[in-house]
């Protein structure tokens, strides 16, 4: 697994755990559920596959990073689409 130094790796790595924290946190009212779902098992796939290769039990190739680099956006993208559909309210303190 030399395909960079293993601090990029572990970031690369909790990068996609917080991002598969906070698409759980999705409502299932949301249009955006059914993909966030579809991400989110990608994503635990490619944490998996990325762990087992760092236990040395599995090969994590340059294109397993180019699909986990793509996994990390689309989880954003969805995120922060979800996020836009909830409501805003102002608090009046803040005038």
């Amino acid at each position: 697994m030399n395909l960079m130094d293993e601090p990029h790796l572990l970031w690369k790595l909790e990068q996609a755990r917080e991002i598969v924290g906070r698409i759980e946190r999705i409502s299932a009212d949301s249009c955006w559920a059914h993909q966030s779902s579809g991400v989110r098992g990608a994503l635990l796939r490619a944490i998996d596959r990325l762990e087992r290769s760092m236990r040395g039990k599995a090969r994590f190739t340059e294109q397993d990073l180019a699909a986990l680099n793509r996994l990390i956006e689309e989880g954003y993208a969805v995120l922060i689409q979800a996020a836009r559909e909830i409501p805003y309210k102002e608090d009046p303190r803040t005038r």
